[in-house]
């Protein structure tokens, strides 16, 4: 009996301690579960500020801004100029949170229409992932940070103008995107300003070489624009915005705008050899630029179809990087 009864509490003890191992896996599974469903949170959430910021737009932009900052005549560029790449970055860094603060800000006052829409109803605040509260948070925090720090490591001027310019693209563009067609206008000017930021980050001065890297900005965004709100005309109807300088997609009126506004950029390239901001061979390139972009403009209006709209969008896409950094480049190179 005495054995019998020692046989049971091994047993017992037996059980116990599988039971406690079983518990204590489920525990860690648990916890495991709980750590991913976290990082899984925090993941998304990234993700969101991600898509408030659009850093492919914000990173085109500050681009612009940069190449401002680098054309000026009292910048040297040097590979090796650790002290420059430095600035470079700042002014970055700067620019994008101001654009990602414009952006922002742009997305909560469009929030309803953005429901409307195909390629933006799953946008954290149209989807409701994200509070408006929290949103304007995140706008103010970014533009009011990165004008501050344009402002502190540069001149005051390029903080001035770069919250102006968020100031104009979130609270005039975008309403008057509902309204009337000459948001397009509107838009076209804090569109134009980072070049022009960036120079004046550089120089503290508002003076010609910058307003004509603000002109060049200026005029290529009409097809740019045109030809992204021709292509996505029914997205735009039934979100109630009014892009296009005519309310019928099938006139040619748009095409023709296209047409005279890629025009003006061929001579207006030649403005920065002019200037001496340049060389010939950038000016050359920007001037080809200019051709491919007039030309596509030209075949959207003897086609006057998606195709040849998209084209027209594509085109946009090249000419400004293409033509910026061919302006830069030549600049270091005299």
């Amino acid at each position: 009996m005495k054995q019998e009864g020692t046989d049971f509490m091994h047993v017992l003890l037996y059980f116990r301690r599988q039971s406690a191992s079983v518990t204590d896996e489920l525990i860690m599974l648990q916890q495991e579960t709980i750590g991913a469903r976290e990082n899984s949170s925090l993941v998304t959430r990234l993700r969101d500020y991600n898509q408030l910021l659009k850093p492919n737009l914000s990173g085109m932009v500050v681009f612009s801004s940069v190449i401002g900052y680098l054309m000026a005549p009292n910048i040297s560029f040097s590979w090796t100029d650790m002290g420059m790449w430095q600035r470079v970055v700042l002014l970055f860094a700067g620019g994008m949170m101001v654009t990602g603060g414009a952006n922002t800000i742009n997305q909560i006052l469009e929030r309803e229409s953005d429901r409307l829409m195909k390629r933006t109803r799953t946008r954290p605040l149209p989807d409701g992932r994200m509070s408006d509260t929290e949103a304007w948070i995140f706008a103010t925090v970014m533009g009011v940070v990165g004008a501050i720090l344009l402002a502190m490591f540069f001149t005051p001027l390029a903080g001035l103008l770069s919250f102006f310019s968020l100031l104009l693209y979130a609270f005039a563009y975008t309403p008057m995107k509902k309204i009337h067609p000459v948001a397009v206008f509107i838009g076209a000017i804090p569109g134009a300003l980072p070049p022009l930021i960036g120079w004046t980050a550089a120089t503290g001065s508002i003076d010609a070489g910058g307003l004509v890297l603000f002109a060049l900005q200026f005029f290529w965004q009409f097809p740019h624009f045109w030809a992204i709100a021709w292509v996505a005309f029914d997205d735009y109807a039934n979100a109630g915005i009014k892009m296009l300088p005519t309310r019928e997609k099938e006139s040619k009126f748009t095409a023709i705008q296209c047409i005279m506004y890629s025009m003006v950029l061929i001579p207006m390239a030649m403005l920065p050899l002019q200037f001496g901001m340049t060389g010939t061979i950038g000016t050359a390139l920007a001037v080809a630029c200019g051709l491919l972009y007039f030309g596509a403009s030209i075949a959207f209006y003897m086609k006057n179809d998606h195709k040849s709209a998209r084209r027209v969008m594509f085109a946009s896409f090249i000419y400004l990087p293409v033509t910026l950094l061919a302006l830069v480049i030549d600049k270091v190179q005299m």
